[in-house]
């Protein structure tokens, strides 16, 4: 996320389609869609700072809404609903640390919850020993998915942050097709990732410019998870989840390269992740991202070369995707339309911009990096996309409404 600030709500209606230069698998982007983006929920009380919406599995009755100060509301899925209850608070007895791109991040449900009782909040924490860290932590149900217990926390996975830096947290949690809970996080914070000789997002003994991959049924030693066999370096016989850190290249590793990697999801159908990374001051990228991948940070922002020391790192990934400093300034990650209420966006993945609120959507298939350079305005802050169990699309905005992406 870049600098927040809350904007006037209104209802407006956009097209939304394949925007810019570039190309479609070597054919022209589709025709635009037109589509109505409309305010839903609205007799709720505005939300504080929201950053994430979504749904338990199995359960379209409700929503829940993670605020970014520690508190995740949940209320039913009726249009005239008029109240929210408190899932579950963390803001208190000193957990969260929360402002600018800290605060309660990302939250995933269990894949069999309620059944299995376990939810998952990853959140900015200031350590007695540590400082600021980000950390992935555990929580519990005690009364069938009513509610979480903010005392049944057990601490997975802690990440120092550098020195002062309070930025580029990433934050992004969910279980995958695979049944592994996967993390994006961002470089640490700063400009230029000026972390070491080359960066974090390179440096392979650190957890600060990946995304990560555990497995949350297992233990290893300490620690409350296990590594997923196929990881590129699971055959690392330490875990960097103490501080962030480790003497071999860490095992919880999935892919490298990453900035910020602010919002992103996997495809319901066919399980490809896809990654919204901010970037520096030039380019903001889309990344389809896979196992082993280097998507190119700090030696590439996006497809520009930084002239960075980064090492040597092999095959670099381009973007999918990028736009420049006149069409946005943060990308917000989104999602492959997977509904049915829109026949023509089917397939299509949609995402938006924090500070510009602009709103594009490209062809799943693109092929090589689509250069966008319009967009739709929106006026909006998109914090985030939420993703109901039906595929259908919402727009979070951190002035504190819901939409809901229709035609």
């Amino acid at each position: 996320m870049a600098d927040f600030q809350q904007l006037p709500w209104m209802a407006f209606a956009l097209a939304l389609g394949a925007c810019g230069g570039g190309s479609d698998g070597g054919s022209q982007p589709a025709p635009p869609v037109t589509l109505t983006v409309q305010q839903v929920f609205a007799s709720l009380p505005s939300f504080s700072s929201p950053v994430a919406m979504l749904q338990a599995p199995g359960d379209s009755t409700r929503w829940f809404v993670v605020e970014q100060a520690g508190v995740v509301r949940v209320f039913d899925n009726n249009p005239a609903v008029v109240a929210t209850t408190v899932f579950v608070d963390i803001d208190g007895m000193d957990r969260v640390t929360s402002g600018g791109e800290a605060g309660l991040l990302g939250m995933a449900f269990h894949p069999d919850f309620p059944t299995d009782p376990r939810v998952y909040l990853f959140y900015s924490h200031t350590d007695a020993t540590l400082g600021l860290v980000s950390r992935l932590s555990e929580f519990s149900t005690p009364d069938a998915g009513l509610t979480l217990n903010p005392n049944s926390e057990r601490v997975l996975l802690t990440v120092e942050k550098p020195g002062t830096e309070s930025n580029h947290n990433g934050g992004g949690i969910a279980f995958g097709p695979d049944g592994f809970l996967y993390l994006g996080i961002g470089d640490g914070g700063g400009a230029n990732d000026q972390h070491g000789s080359i960066g974090n997002a390179q440096l392979l003994t650190t957890l600060l410019g990946k995304m990560l991959r555990i497995d949350v049924e297992g233990t290893t030693g300490a620690f409350l998870y296990g590594i997923p066999p196929t990881n590129p370096f699971a055959a690392s016989t330490t875990l960097c989840g103490t501080d962030g850190t480790g003497t071999q290249s860490c095992p919880e590793i999935f892919a490298v390269g990453l900035r910020n990697p602010w919002r992103w999801s996997f495809d319901r159908m066919t399980g490809q992740l896809w990654v919204g990374d901010v970037g520096q001051s030039a380019l903001e990228e889309v990344d389809r991202v896979t196992l082993g991948g280097n998507y190119g940070w700090r030696c590439f922002e996006g497809t520009r070369n930084t002239g960075l020391a980064c090492g040597s790192p092999p095959n670099p990934l381009p973007p999918v995707a990028e736009y420049g400093r006149s069409v946005g300034a943060a990308v917000t990650g989104g999602y492959v339309y997977r509904g049915s209420a829109i026949a023509a966006l089917v397939g299509r993945y949609v995402f938006g911009d924090f500070v510009s609120g602009r709103i594009f959507n490209i062809a799943a298939t693109t092929q090589p990096t689509l250069t966008l350079t319009d967009g739709f305005a929106s006026s909006l802050n998109i914090s985030s996309f939420g993703e109901g169990n039906d595929g259908e699309l919402y727009v979070v905005h951190y002035g504190g409404e819901l939409y809901q992406i229709g035609q």
